[in-house]
């Protein structure tokens, strides 16, 4: 299984970015979540790193903001078969946040604010293809699209791309999220319309 899907980068250069399978381009951003928008305050906002034999690194706002940030530029797709071209973000890369983490974990759990939960394979995390998102268009993240922080994995669909970030669980095994848990694909590739187990 590839890393890098075709398409990750956002906008090819000299040409328009193209569609996966089955999706359409949509110049709006659809608001979809599977409960209601928490409101957090970054006050008491945390990001937290869990090995899988219980050590705990922890980030504040302060501090979370305080690490090399970076702006990609993204296309992003939606299972529901909607696609955005070159989407604008701020946020720091996974590969900082577990430079210093030991780990023999090959999988990743999400955990966020709400409950919801995914699960990810670590590689598809690491070499500059997924980050802490924090600013959406040179804007804070607003609270519908996952702010004050929400996970970026453009390379897979959306719902991979949690929001409300709380905790990357790291684990030795693979353990279904919220929709993988409810016969969503596991891992969910656009280009090979990984929506739904068995595709």
């Amino acid at each position: 299984m590839p890393i890098v899907t075709p398409g990750f980068r956002g906008r090819r250069r000299g040409g328009e970015a193209k569609l996966p399978p089955g999706q359409y381009r949509t110049d709006d951003f659809p608001v979809l979540s599977a409960g209601p928008t928490p409101r957090l305050s970054t006050e008491t906002w945390e990001f937290t790193i869990t090995t899988e034999t219980g050590v705990v690194h922890e980030w504040s706002w302060a501090e979370f903001l305080a690490l090399p940030s970076e702006t990609p530029t993204v296309d992003i797709h939606c299972v529901t078969k909607w696609s955005k071209f070159g989407t604008n973000w701020r946020g720091v890369s996974i590969d900082t946040l577990v430079e210093n983490v030991e780990t023999a974990a090959d999988f990743v759990l999400m955990h966020s604010y709400d409950g919801y939960t995914t699960n990810l394979p670590l590689e598809d995390l690491l070499d500059g293809q997924a980050w802490i998102a924090y600013e959406f268009d040179g804007d804070d993240l607003p609270p519908e699209h996952g702010g004050p922080a929400r996970l970026l994995v453009p390379h897979l669909y959306f719902w991979k791309s949690a929001k409300w970030v709380h905790n990357l669980e790291l684990t030795l095994d693979n353990e279904p999220g919220f929709w993988e848990a409810s016969g969503y694909h596991d891992y969910g590739d656009p280009w090979r319309e990984q929506r739904y187990q068995g595709d």
